[in-house]
């Protein structure tokens, strides 16, 4: 008598406990990151192309349908953003400041906050070379 060899079930493994859950969706959204790179290529080639090229791109992304991406782009990144901030206390080494632990939530929130204040820089900037 042969007996079969047991075979874990794999379909729908990640949906069974929400911290799966949490990593799909976070890994997810690097397939958004990814198509916003190509976004970003394709203005950099069309303005290899010349000034036409440069010129439709640009009108692509003042369509009603580019905004939608955009917003939707915005916050599936806040997702990611603060999904990878809130795992970064477990991928670091203890962080100990005048002979104290410093706190996971501490660690997430200053991530949070260096993020947030790095985009509002880059805006600032951005805004003053605009002509």
């Amino acid at each position: 008598m042969v007996r079969r060899t047991y075979t874990r079930p794999m379909e729908g493994w990640w949906r069974r406990d929400p911290f799966f859950v949490r990593y799909m969706a976070r890994e997810a959204t690097s397939l958004f990151v990814e198509l916003y790179a190509l976004i970003l290529l394709a203005g950099v080639v069309s303005l290899a192309r010349g000034p036409a090229a440069y010129e439709a791109w640009l009108a692509w992304l003042a369509s009603p349908f580019a905004i939608l991406l955009h917003v939707l782009l915005f916050f599936v990144f806040a997702y990611h953003t603060l999904s990878w901030f809130r795992i970064m206390p477990k991928t670091m080494p203890p962080v100990v400041v005048a002979g104290r632990a410093v706190g996971p939530r501490a660690i997430t929130g200053a991530g949070v906050a260096a993020a947030v204040a790095a985009s509002l820089a880059f805006v600032a900037v951005v805004a003053a070379l605009a002509p």
